[in-house]
């Protein structure tokens, strides 16, 4: 077993034991449980990475065989000293604040406590790098105190020791620079039981080889020192592909969602994952109705050079209607606003304003990949027919891409990526029908397609080669799209090809 595999296997089983723990204590399938294993999850994380700067900030501990014992015997002016060369390449952490020293006073009195104590003393200590943000300003903790969530005070020491008896078992100091590949499967892994579908917002996860194929159909080649956006970020799993595809040294990311779990989640993958720096752009709030980030001079929204987004497709926002249906809202909603159903309100198509709102936001060179529900692409509904003939009249299509069926597991909703460009030079689009791609697994009790590598290349290769392939993709003149009422359909395209066969 390869080094990589032997660390997330041990991961995987932290994750898992930490699991055993909530069940045993009565917390699984609750919603405080996806609280307790992120946060004590990252703790883990924080305690080893901080560990692992350390011994580069200080000479002597590079080769420590016990470097918490040794830490624990410097002095304080030593420990400050090396607080300050360590920086933000870590949460500062004070020596009552390592898993070993908590593994060392379980069995003291209200352990429960002291557990707690040390969780909100790091949150506080560390609050304004590492925390998110509402639309008003109200800065979310790394972590509060746990033990709270078990009713009977008596189990809440016991709960605490059997979580700090997980954390003592392995160090993940080997696998920090390992970095994306490493931590995007145990990031899948650690929050796969709770993204469910809830909220006014569906949280969804993207899989990995869509937002693979957006990032690298993105960015095809190395650029520097850009801005990354996603107005309905979910726990990040597409703008951590890109930023990664970019370089996370090279990007600042900034994302906004409705819902807190998601930006928790998406605070989580954003420290994991080398991206601190961004931390303070991430917002909890909601995008159409108030969105928050703003150029310098506070008279417009801000501008991005790379925007990501697998939006909601279908809620009711029947209460925001008018608002977003406004004056003030007219310039970003150009196409229109849904109207309420009379029945089904929970059916508003509310994706179409995201993809509004993602168009207004991008810079003038700027590019944006959008998942949307395959119908959009020929809809002959004024809205969806807007958005599209704006695209097009404008030359900022870039790409289509009709992905398989069941793409999405959690959705039988068939989809479609859309491929934005402002700084198009030329005047065609290129159409792919990629619904045939992929192998049909079971996910559970839903049906799930899965890509391979060779089918993730086919797509990426086609559209950034800019290839026609027989009943696979085609390159279409804008002036075409537009006889074909707009249609971003690559089956409306192709040619039809007659087979003839002798008869006697």
């Amino acid at each position: 077993m390869t080094k990589h595999l032997e660390h997330t296997q041990k991961t995987k089983e932290l994750i898992d034991g930490l699991k055993t723990v909530c069940s045993n204590y009565g917390l699984a399938n609750t919603g405080y449980e996806y609280k307790i294993i992120t946060e004590v999850f990252l703790y883990k994380f924080l305690n080893d990475k901080f560990l692992h700067e350390a011994r580069n900030a200080n000479k002597k501990l590079k080769d420590s065989k016990n470097i918490e014992a040794d830490i624990q015997s410097m002095t304080d002016n030593d420990y400050e000293y090396m607080l300050e060369k360590i920086g933000e390449r870590s949460a500062k952490l004070k020596k009552t604040h390592f898993i070993s020293y908590l593994f060392n006073k379980q069995n003291e009195k209200d352990f429960s406590i002291t557990f707690d104590t040390t969780l909100t003393e790091i949150a506080a200590t560390n609050i304004k790098i590492f925390s998110v943000s509402t639309i008003g300003g109200e800065r979310i903790p790394l972590f509060e105190e746990l033990s709270e969530n078990i009713r009977e005070k008596n189990e809440r020491s016991p709960f605490c020791k059997a979580i700090i008896n997980k954390l003592v078992a392995f160090s993940f100091e080997p696998v920090f620079e390992e970095k994306y590949d490493f931590f995007s499967t145990i990031f899948e892994y650690l929050i796969k039981d709770y993204n469910k579908d809830s909220g006014q917002y569906a949280e969804y996860y993207t899989p990995p080889a869509v937002a693979k194929i957006m990032a690298r159909i993105l960015v095809p080649k190395e650029t520097k020192n850009v801005l990354l956006y996603d107005p309905a970020a979910g726990s990040g799993s597409l703008l951590l592909s890109l930023a990664h595809q970019i370089g996370e040294d090279k990007c600042t990311i900034y994302s906004q969602d409705i819902s807190q779990k998601s930006s928790e989640f998406l605070r989580l993958n954003l420290i994991l994952n080398n991206l601190v720096h961004s931390l303070h752009n991430v917002i909890k709030g909601n995008t159409l109705t108030n969105p928050f980030h703003v150029n310098d001079a506070k008279d417009d929204l801000k501008k991005f050079d790379y925007i990501v987004s697998n939006p909601p497709f279908k809620t009711d926002f029947s209460d925001d209607r008018e608002t977003l249906a406004s004056d003030i809202h007219k310039k970003r909603f150009f196409a229109g606003v849904p109207s309420v159903p009379a029945k089904k309100k929970e059916s508003m198509a509310i994706y179409q304003l995201f993809i509004q709102h993602i168009m207004y936001s991008l810079d003038k060179k700027g590019k944006a990949a959008v998942v949307v529900p395959t119908g959009f692409c020929t809809e002959k509904a004024a809205i969806g027919l807007g958005i599209r003939k704006k695209l097009v009249d404008n030359n900022w299509l870039h790409a289509v891409v009709q992905m398989p069926s069941n793409i999405f597991a959690t959705t039988g909703t068939n989809v479609s990526v859309l491929f934005f460009d402002k700084g198009k030079k030329n005047n065609t689009a290129i159409l792919v029908d990629a619904s045939k791609l992929g192998t049909k697994v079971k996910d559970g009790k839903n049906q799930k397609t899965l890509l391979s590598a060779e089918d993730e290349n086919k797509i990426i290769d086609t559209i950034n080669n800019y290839e026609t392939v027989e009943n696979f993709s085609i390159v279409v003149e804008n002036e075409k799209i537009k006889t074909r009422n707009y249609s971003f359909s690559a089956g409306q395209f192709f040619e039809t090809t007659i087979e003839y066969s002798e008869i006697t």
